[in-house]
């Protein structure tokens, strides 16, 4: 078992990484459960599979729980949804002593946090993150949020749970699309500022997804470490540290945008073509050798994961996936912040990208082919 300490000033938590937590859940949690209760939110396939198994532990440990499900994928994050969530976690009289737990992926893990933040001015809650990428990135942090018509996340706010706990043991379960979306975020932190870790994705990719046990627990901690760096350093994205994990993010949200934030592009393959979107563009314009560009495509590909306009299914042109991007929350007085890179471990923000120059690059990316 590992331990990771987010160690915020007003807020520090850990983060439990353990393969078969979940068969102990109750012995986690016990003492957060007020008056021997839980509120759980799930959605439709966790509630399926692997809710079960906890309501058995929680149950023979006298815990009781109740059980609010979301629709599976990205329409589980919206305005309807948590007005139905926020209703029901009132009408279960739930109190700011409470902490309730999002049971699930990205989406779950969102929504809960901020409902949990606006529900009596602001309860406690609980991640157990069930996808990789929810594992080794959503879960940790405190961003919470839900989509609106407009974009992604652009309604929400910063809430830390009061402990992570990640079972590898789950990732059994996600589909292989599943798994390599998730496996995006994992080689984000070895493109940011890592290259030693770039490297051990490289050459562990093959035993990660063949399911070597020692290979997912490493990949998650390792990223879970880093994440917990960035964002004690820089919990409120103030100081610009915490804002290198956007990497691909400005150019995936809009890729997310276009197909309407649903099952035909999953956020962690909008963010692979978005980082190599990213390295892509920072090659034209000489901040990068091409050859880092190619080895940080060659390296998602080689994963399943989308490199390419054409692989994503995008066909909008660049003007139209820039206007997506004006949405972004880090717009500030008209200048939209990119991150790009001077190499593999070497992203950076910059604050001085030229918008229509960005469109021809994603305009000419419709007729690029991936190559080594």
């Amino acid at each position: 078992m590992s331990v990771v300490t987010v160690d915020l000033a007003d807020h520090p938590y850990d983060i439990h990484i353990e393969a078969g937590l979940l068969a102990n859940i109750a012995t986690y949690l016990a003492r957060y459960a007020r008056s021997g209760r839980f509120l759980v939110i799930s959605d439709e396939n966790v509630a399926h599979h692997i809710w079960p198994g906890i309501r058995t532990r929680f149950s023979q440990s006298d815990i009781s729980a109740e059980l609010f499900i979301l629709p599976a994928g990205e329409s589980g994050k919206s305005w309807a949804e948590l007005e139905k969530l926020t209703d029901w976690l009132l009408e279960h009289h739930v109190e700011r002593s409470d902490h309730i737990i999002a049971l699930g992926g990205g989406v779950v893990g969102d929504i809960t946090g901020f409902a949990a933040h606006i529900v009596k001015r602001g309860c406690s809650f609980i991640q157990i993150p069930t996808t990789l990428l929810a594992q080794v990135d959503s879960s940790v942090g405190g961003k919470t949020a839900i989509n609106s018509k407009s974009g992604k996340n652009l309604v929400g706010a910063f809430h830390q749970p009061s402990i992570v706990l990640i079972d590898p043991d789950v990732l059994e379960s996600l589909p292989r699309r599943q798994l390599a979306a998730g496996f995006a975020e994992v080689v984000k932190y070895g493109l940011i500022d890592d290259p030693d870790f770039f490297d051990w994705c490289e050459t562990n990719l093959d035993a990660f997804f063949a399911g070597d046990a020692s290979a997912r627990h490493y990949a998650i901690e390792h990223s879970v470490a880093a994440k917990a760096r960035n964002v004690a350093a820089d919990e409120k994205e103030l100081s610009g540290t915490r804002a290198l994990l956007n990497l691909g993010h400005t150019f995936g949200h809009a890729l997310e945008a276009d197909t309407g934030f649903s099952d035909r592009l999953f956020h962690g393959e909008a963010v692979a073509a978005g980082m190599v979107l990213a390295f892509r563009y920072s090659s034209q314009i000489g901040l990068c050798d091409e050859g880092d560009a190619n080895r940080a495509a060659n390296l998602l590909h080689k994963a399943g994961l989308p490199v390419t306009l054409a692989d994503a299914g995008i066909s909008a042109d660049g003007k139209a996936l820039v206007d997506y991007m004006m949405h972004d929350k880090k717009m500030a007085g008209g200048k939209l912040p990119f991150l790009l890179a001077r190499g593999i471990g070497k992203t950076f923000l910059s604050k001085d990208v030229d918008l229509a120059d960005v469109a021809a690059f994603l305009d000419a990316q419709h007729s690029a082919e991936f190559a080594v």
